[in-house]
């Protein structure tokens, strides 16, 4: 414990897939923390063996259904002068892992919150994705249900920025057949499996032909990465309606083509549905 002061929220980054990806920094912010908070224990004292560090401080388990039951305990250790170290299994805490509770309860009670900044699967699925880096958005897990998850993507059709999304592996083909049916088969993107780990995976192609090749699932942890809409000249009322047939055809609810084809065109709905209930009259 510090003799004078409250303590630091150090929010730390972990490999995602190599222990050597450490830095010297999260090694000694390991051996010297008072408090640790681990997604998992178990992982973290894994991964302080592999470096080589012996854990001083008490490690305190932080994962989703006890996140928020957490905060007011690691509140009061900061207070009482003891630096909070706060990793998940993989990545960036908060990016789509817990965090984001503890860290905003800190800053609320004016608690000095640091960064310790090292790997994250979003940025490492851009860098090498080759698609546009420059404007792009992260849009986490999508969705599991069928309905929602084609609300979110047709929501996301008109997108202009690359997009990044991860999934489990097992539900990729089904993710991949989602996005391809609301913002069309053409649309480019890019696979990463297992990013930095030894059975890494980075597949290139359309979102049709990404869909049919992981249509019976995939293994391991995965990141999508999508291209944004092109900003080409709108389709006219007739154009509009075919694209929605073809979206139906794939498995695209009509409401939600219409939506997605609305969004991408820059057509109202109303005459984009038009267009559709006359392309089926005799």
């Amino acid at each position: 414990m510090k003799e004078t002061g409250p303590g630091t929220l150090i929010v730390a980054a972990t490999p995602i897939g190599r222990a050597g990806d450490a830095s010297p920094r999260l090694a000694s912010a390991l051996a010297a923390a008072a408090v640790i908070a681990a997604e998992d224990t178990r992982r973290v004292r894994r991964l302080a063996a592999a470096l080589g560090v012996t854990l001083a401080g008490r490690t305190v388990s932080y994962y989703d259904d006890v996140e928020q039951e957490r905060v007011a305990g690691l509140l009061a250790a900061l207070r009482s002068g003891d630096d909070v170290l706060l990793i998940t299994d993989a990545g960036t805490p908060g990016v789509s892992d817990p965090g984001y509770r503890l860290v905003a309860a800190a800053a609320a009670a004016g608690l000095r919150v640091t960064v310790l900044p090292g790997p994250s699967a979003v940025t490492a699925a851009l860098a090498v994705s080759g698609l546009p880096s420059d404007r792009f958005c992260f849009e986490g897990f999508p969705p599991r249900r069928d309905g929602p998850r084609a609300r979110r993507f047709a929501g996301l059709a008109a997108e202009p920025r690359t997009m990044v999304f991860f999934e489990a592996g097992r539900r990729a083909g089904a993710t991949l057949a989602g996005l391809a049916a609301a913002f069309g088969p053409g649309r480019r993107a890019v696979v990463c499996r297992e990013l930095s780990k030894t059975h890494e995976e980075i597949r290139r192609g359309t979102l049709g032909e990404l869909a049919e090749w992981a249509a019976g699932g995939l293994l391991g942890e995965v990141t999508l990465v999508v291209a944004g809409r092109d900003q080409a000249p709108a389709m006219d009322a007739a154009a509009a309606a075919a694209e929605v047939a073809v979206r139906e055809a794939a498995g695209t609810p009509r409401k939600e083509a219409i939506a997605a084809v609305a969004a991408e065109s820059g057509l109202p709905r109303r005459d984009v549905y038009n267009a559709v209930v006359a392309a089926r009259r005799p």
